[in-house]
């Protein structure tokens, strides 16, 4: 593909190129949960310069494509290979990172919440989010993903419809726990700290950045590759 345009959908766009997520998220445009939009609704919806955000993207498009990069197919793996990658690179991030940041956001709030009330706020969506995604990971890892294996070596209609309906219910909670991370960025004026911030100030806020970047690639995956291919 040489060039990309407002009939493609952002999902479509990151399997191809990963390094536009990072456009997206600056264009609040859903690359994950809404990412089977075509780029021209979201232009549309979110007053967006599609001139200016199609020129951006296929210049670094241009410019990546001539680097060394190598892109895996999630579309051709087996269905396990994905899944096991699903859970080292998101799952355990996730467990080792949700307690470790929710130390932060609560330092933050009690040490600056009474002369900046949007990490009240904060604090709670956080803890909310961390809650979710704990009880979501649990339920991919204990009741979905070894349907989805099990789907690979002896598959069935009847097994597949019961992956089928449980992927329905997870995309609602990529939904909300998507719409989660974008209220947390909107409230710190995308994850950057005042000129005179703290040091562990900075530190949740990049921290949380990191997050976001992480579980929007998680949810990519399994919305827009994973379950598709179900």
């Amino acid at each position: 593909m040489s060039t990309f345009t407002a009939e493609h959908t952002p999902a479509h766009i990151v399997k191809i190129f990963p390094k536009a997520s990072d456009l997206f998220k600056e264009n609040q445009i859903d690359f994950c949960c809404g990412g089977d939009r075509l780029l021209k609704e979201t232009f549309a919806k979110n007053n967006l310069d599609e001139t200016a955000v199609l020129s951006k993207l296929n210049t670094a498009y241009e410019s990546w494509k001539k680097e060394d990069h190598h892109v895996t197919d999630w579309d051709t793996v087996p269905l396990t290979e994905l899944v096991d990658h699903i859970i080292y690179n998101h799952h355990i991030y996730l467990t080792e990172e949700l307690p470790a940041l929710g130390e932060f956001v609560t330092k933050v709030f009690r040490k600056h919440g009474s002369d900046q009330p949007h990490l009240k706020e904060l604090h709670r969506l956080y803890h909310d989010f961390k809650v979710e995604m704990e009880e979501h990971t649990m339920k991919e890892e204990q009741e979905v993903f070894p349907l989805v294996k099990e789907y690979e070596i002896n598959p069935s209609e009847a097994l597949l419809q019961e992956i089928r309906e449980a992927n329905g219910e997870l995309e609602e909670e990529h939904d909300a726990t998507g719409d989660m991370l974008k209220r947390m960025r909107v409230i710190t004026d995308g994850f950057q700290p005042h000129a005179h911030a703290c040091g562990s100030y900075q530190i949740t806020y990049a921290r949380l950045a990191e997050l976001e970047e992480n579980t929007f690639q998680h949810i990519h995956l399994e919305n827009n590759v994973l379950f598709k291919r179900l």
